[in-house]
């Protein structure tokens, strides 16, 4: 399918890629990204996510499988006819060109007029914010006026998809995190395929409007950030996105939607949970530091405080809980709460509903 802004489709049928014999870096993806969307994939180094960015540029060929771009299978096509942007780590910028030459270069190598060169040259740089730079050469830039050139460069063509692989990677935290904003606004801008490779799952959180989560060579999870950050659907997803508390149990029984977790020490836990999991199945039970409620005058499940961390808006507390199971809990800073120490008893509750299982 390709939409109205030229953006297009991309399809994976059955993709497995296999640098070596017997290993399988990507295992049968199909992968189905909307035109216009902005898809990123996300997983720990070796995931196969950077090699299925690069299977789509062209610069890798399947092994077996097939990658539709709008309907038509480009497996055989060249990387310089796939109508593809890039924008790399390393920003790849030409240093002895300037900025205006570098965002231009695309338009050049394909021959357009130099009148529409100058003309699109102009307006990807006013968009980027880049026009009061345009003569400067990219050792004279700093590190996220270079990406903005990169990304300038890689939508001057207005390409049907860019593909973008860590590119925040090397700028420091504030800048990448105001990067990633601007990165954001400029592809509801522009409107095209977008497909952005990370390791960060806050990044991948922040910028996109789907998140394939990999590993080992295989989509764990694709779906909107919230589904993936909420409910997980197995325990590498609860515990490789965002911080995860994972406790280990077995099934006692169930109440309607709520199965009943023994977690050592005489402790109960409920959680809800859609998976068939009878009496003696082995589970991790997943909750997230923040939905784990405390409240010191509470009278509800008993933990012991290992470590307090206070971080401005935030405590961070690591607690033991009877028979020995560490959970942590994440709180908005509060007067009832802020004079805790190591050492001290809490109450904390555990609410089913933002309760994970998992069986092992």
């Amino acid at each position: 399918m390709q939409e109205k802004n030229g953006s297009s489709s991309v399809s994976f049928r059955g993709v497995r890629k296999q640098f070596t014999e017997g290993t399988n870096v990507v295992e049968d993806l199909d992968l189905e990204i909307r035109a216009g969307e902005f898809l990123t994939l996300l997983g720990p180094s070796g995931s196969g996510k950077t090699t299925t960015l690069m299977m789509l540029a062209g610069f890798e060929k399947p092994t077996a499988g097939d990658i539709q771009v709008a309907g038509q299978s480009i497996v055989e096509m060249p990387p310089s006819r796939r109508d593809i942007g890039m924008v790399f780590q390393s920003y790849a910028l030409f240093p002895h060109m300037t900025v205006a030459e570098n965002v231009g270069f695309p338009l050049k190598v394909r021959g357009r007029p130099q009148s529409e060169l100058r003309e699109r040259t102009q307006r990807m740089l006013t968009m980027v914010g880049l026009e009061e730079i345009a003569d400067r050469k990219p050792s004279q830039l700093s590190g996220g006026q270079q990406q903005r050139v990169a990304v300038a460069r890689a939508l001057v063509f207005e390409p049907r998809i860019v593909l973008m692989d860590e590119p925040l990677a090397a700028l420091d935290k504030r800048l990448r995190e105001r990067m990633q904003m601007e990165i954001r606004a400029l592809h509801d801008k522009v409107g095209v395929t977008t497909v952005y490779v990370t390791h960060d799952q806050t990044e991948a959180l922040t910028m996109s409007d789907r998140i394939a989560v990999f590993d080992g060579g295989r989509i764990q999870q694709i779906g909107e950030p919230n589904e993936v950050y909420e409910r997980p659907v197995n325990e590498f997803v609860a515990g490789f996105i965002g911080d995860n508390n994972m406790l280990r149990g077995v099934v006692s029984g169930r109440t309607g939607k709520e199965a009943v977790v023994d977690v050592g020490g005489a402790l109960q836990l409920r959680a809800e949970t859609e998976a068939p999991v009878e009496a003696g199945t082995a589970v991790a039970l997943a909750i997230r530091p923040e939905r784990v409620a405390l409240d010191p005058e509470s009278a509800g499940l008993q933990a012991t405080i290992e470590k307090v961390i206070y971080a401005g808006d935030r405590l961070h507390l690591h607690c033991v809980l009877q028979g020995g199971q560490a959970i942590a809990a994440s709180t908005a800073h509060a007067e009832r709460i802020a004079t805790l120490v190591a050492g001290d008893s809490i109450s904390l509750a555990l609410p089913p509903e933002h309760c994970r299982l998992f069986p092992q």
